[in-house]
């Protein structure tokens, strides 16, 4: 039977319109990591290059006559990114972020079937088939987020200050302290086919052990 992410794990992926507080174990991601404005061109072919692998791993595991053990064909996760801004902009910090002071780490989880020897594998292969400078920046890493406070922002991306204000003023409500302003973003919408208005984002940050 098919992994399908949505119905499966909604707690992680499909939370309500409103904060809550959620403990997100160890998963398994492939990452790339980059800078500056995500209207660009060169945040494009981050993502571009990222859902190149994360089919190759799906599609080429699935021809695998020794499948590993465990293993379910699955519905490729979300688009996921973990967002920060530069040094330097945050010792010069206004209160208001300049897109190109932005730093990012996008990622899509993996299946915890999948090891990083087929993810390499799977990366050589790529890159002969279809040749990307990009490719080289391709992690494979295990990442814990722990507990964290997270809700559904549904809205253009330039309106999610409003929903980490909710966010912040819930984690005050119970006591409980933003660990910094580091967060992640998960895009349960493609921007390219779906209004402003009806985009749906997982936000996400951590709080303090």
């Amino acid at each position: 039977m098919k992994h399908e992410w949505r119905k499966a794990e909604k707690s992680i992926y499909i939370p309500k319109s409103k904060p809550e507080v959620i403990d997100v174990p160890v998963y398994k991601f492939i990452t790339i990591s980059g800078a500056g404005n995500p209207n660009s061109e060169p945040f494009a072919e981050c993502i571009g290059a990222l859902y190149s692998m994360a089919y190759a791993i799906k599609m080429n595991l699935k021809k695998e006559r020794d499948k590993p053990k465990d293993y379910t064909d699955w519905t490729v996760y979300p688009l996921e990114g973990v967002w920060d801004i530069t040094e330097e902009a945050r010792k010069n910090f206004t209160g208001r972020i300049n897109k190109d002071d932005l730093v990012f780490d996008l990622m899509i989880r993996q299946p915890n079937f999948v090891t990083e020897h087929f993810f390499n594998k799977m990366l050589e292969l790529t890159k002969k088939k279809k040749p990307n400078e990009l490719l080289d920046k391709i992690q494979f890493k295990s990442i814990k987020e722990g507990r964290c406070i997270q809700m559904m922002h549904i809205g253009s991306y330039d309106d999610e200050p409003a929903s980490f204000q909710m966010m912040e003023e819930f984690a005050d409500s119970q006591n409980l302290n933003r660990k910094s302003k580091i967060h992640r973003e998960i895009y349960l919408s493609d921007f390219r086919k779906v209004a402003k208005e009806k985009l749906k984002t997982v936000l996400r940050f951590q709080l303090d052990d």
